[in-house]
């Protein structure tokens, strides 16, 4: 048996979340609890929802409708809620909501009180502009109180929100704003990077423009101006408007490997539900406590944390701005003054921190009590350095993972022990498995392909305006089986490792982004006839963009100008480690590019069977590139 790195404290067993859940259903151990919610995940989810409060105008007649199939269900069926009365109208006005740190130092602290009074003057404004239930409204900010009040104030009045990563280009924008159809866009004027300003609102005016359906552009003057005053001068809503309970309320969209981004929607019960289920059971948040994770908006953390910690009524940290400006000891600073008793963040920004002499994590964990991380795996370095140098060994560090579209599927229970880099439970309520190729289940060390087992809140409801699309990436492979993409093995103590992706969909720094959205950009370049993708393992960002290129007769040395293209396409955080100009791309005979071959190519792995492959002379062509 592996060595443990950290043992549960008496506290934990008895004080934690996971452990008032279990006595107040005379569970009297892991096993038992787990055993539960697998024999009967309908009586689990029910007990949950009741446990944390979910607020009802109606009763829902029954906890899940299966009539439509396991891969469409209907939660709650009956039930008349609205997700902002459980996240913030419900609360107590006087408790703390949110602390708010901006890079150049600014500090806000926003209670309950003043939530529910911004959300109500935003819905207010988003009504005189026209926004109706259904309606939809593109979020294009930074982390901050004045974010997360549009997206609870969209909800209060039954549209529905469609966040964007802060760092994104026009075309990115553009196509969550076109597919989803919004009509409104809510930005900010700026926000500071590196002590310099970095303009919002003229890439926000410039898609919003390209997009007919958006018919208003509010913007939020986080540095100097903007229209906000103006959207806020009309008279608050102060009721939430009741909607079912399968109503949307947001559009989180994910890159494929093919095509257009996917949005996946989420409704007013079953998000909020599952990932408060996470934020109490798995990662702990109790009561006064502050709970940060280090996210960009446009990822699903920010929803995630808002609602988890919304259900509860419990504070949350904000910070917007570089993780070390203007030092690496930024983040480590804000943990002390802020005194943080949470911290949840990617293993990339540990990777990044640890070669830094200057990060200013002494092994004293301070305020902190418990460590968390998600967005990729770990590897044993980084993780032992998470946990002595910022959790001085004593913080467990408890790691989740799922998607956009799902919630997590594997997590950490902090009445277990943990080993390096694991998870060390499947997440709550869920009943994950490892295939093998033949759709059997791996044994225990054996590495396969994670399905999930469905119903369960938290799935999305299917992908926006493309319900067979979200059936076919999920549910074509394996009947009744939801096949995430990941590779992953378990042991037979219940412990569990991802091993990275199985599809060809790259995740740089914690974001996911299809092959064919940087192609697309390499593409429209004049002198580009056509371009692969790939991801290769980096030992900061997890992968990096590995770009394979095949240029115009005559055209060279363009490869720098192309790094650009794509920078100016999908953001700073997208920028490739390679561009190759190539004079062939490996195909099939049908025409598609072999990118698993190019990848293991560039990477020096097995490039498998190559029985298909058209032009085996481009193989050679990426080898002498990658070597050249």
């Amino acid at each position: 048996m592996t060595d443990y790195a950290w043992e549960p404290t008496e506290d934990f067993l008895q004080n934690s979340n996971i452990a008032k859940f279990m006595a107040e259903h005379s569970l009297s151990g892991y096993e038992e609890l787990k055993k539960a919610w697998l024999d009967d995940g309908i009586w689990f989810w029910q007990a949950v929802s009741e446990h944390l409060g979910i607020h009802w105008y109606e009763q829902p007649t029954q906890t899940v409708d299966l009539s439509r199939g396991p891969e469409l269900p209907h939660w709650f069926p009956g039930g008349v809620t609205n997700l902002v009365e459980t996240c913030v109208d419900r609360h107590d006005p006087a408790k703390r909501a949110y602390v708010w740190e901006g890079e150049e130092g600014e500090v806000r602290e926003l209670s309950y009180g003043d939530l529910q009074e911004l959300v109500s003057r935003i819905a207010g404004g988003l009504v005189k502009l026209g926004v109706q239930k259904g309606d939809r409204v593109g979020i294009y900010m930074p982390m901050s109180p004045e974010a997360l009040a549009s997206s609870f104030a969209c909800a209060k009045i039954g549209a529905i929100f469609v966040p964007n990563f802060s760092g994104f280009a026009e075309e990115p924008i553009i196509q969550r704003l076109e597919d989803s159809g919004a009509k409104v866009l809510i930005t900010a004027d700026a926000y500071y990077r590196r002590g310099r300003k970095i303009d919002m609102q003229s890439t926000a005016r410039a898609a919003a423009a390209a997009v007919p359906s958006v018919e208003h552009v509010v913007v939020w003057p986080r540095v100097s101006e903007g229209n906000w005053d103006e959207f806020l001068d009309a008279e608050p809503v102060v009721d939430a408007l009741p909607v079912a309970s399968n109503h949307p309320f947001l559009i989180a969209y994910t890159s494929g490997t093919t095509g257009k981004p996917k949005g996946a929607v989420h409704d007013h019960v079953g998000f909020a539900l599952k990932v408060a289920s996470e934020t109490n059971f798995h990662i702990d948040h109790r009561d006064d406590e502050l709970f940060f994770w280090l996210t960009d908006f446009g990822w699903i953390m920010a929803p995630y944390k808002m609602c988890g910690g919304g259900v509860a009524g419990r504070p949350l940290m904000l910070y917007d701005g570089a993780p070390d400006y203007p030092t690496p000891s930024r983040i480590s600073e804000l943990l002390k003054r802020h005194q943080v008793s949470i911290f949840g963040t990617s293993p990339t920004f540990i990777r990044a921190l640890m070669p830094r002499e200057d990060h200013g994590f002494d092994g004293d964990p301070g305020s902190l009590r418990v460590l968390a991380s998600a967005g990729e795996p770990w590897n044993d370095l980084p993780w032992w350095w998470y946990f002595e140098q910022v959790g001085g060994g004593k913080c467990p560090v408890l790691n989740i993972s799922g998607g956009t579209e799902s919630g997590s599927f594997v997590g950490t229970l902090l009445i277990r022990p943990i080993k390096p880099s694991s998870f060390n439970s499947i997440a709550v309520g869920m009943d994950p498995d490892v295939y093998l190729p033949d759709g059997t289940s791996a044994p225990p060390g054996e590495v396969g392909e994670l399905v999930v087992k469905p119903p369960w809140p938290a799935m999305t409801a299917g992908f926006w305006n493309n319900e067979q699309r979200y059936l076919e990436t999920y549910f074509s492979r394996w009947p009744d089986k939801w096949v995430h993409g990941d590779w992953a093995s378990h042991d037979e103590e219940g412990n569990w490792w991802l091993h990275g992706r199985s599809d060809d969909t790259l995740m740089i720094a914690g974001k996911r982004v299809g092959p064919a959205e940087v192609e697309s950009c390499l593409v429209n370049h004049d002198d580009v006839a056509e371009a692969a993708v790939v991801g290769v393992p980096d030992e900061v960002k997890g992968e990096s963009i590995w770009c394979f290129v095949v240029v115009r007769e005559g055209v060279e040395g363009i490869e720098e100008e192309l790094v650009e293209v794509v920078v100016e396409g999908l953001g700073k955080a997208f920028r490739p480690g390679r561009v190759e100009i190539v004079s062939a791309l490996p195909k099939t005979r049908s025409g598609k590019i072999l990118r698993r071959v190019i990848k293991a190519t560039a990477t020096g792995d097995d490039q498998g069977d190559l029985s298909s492959l058209e032009n085996p002379e481009a193989v050679e062509g990426i080898q002498s590139a990658v070597n050249g």
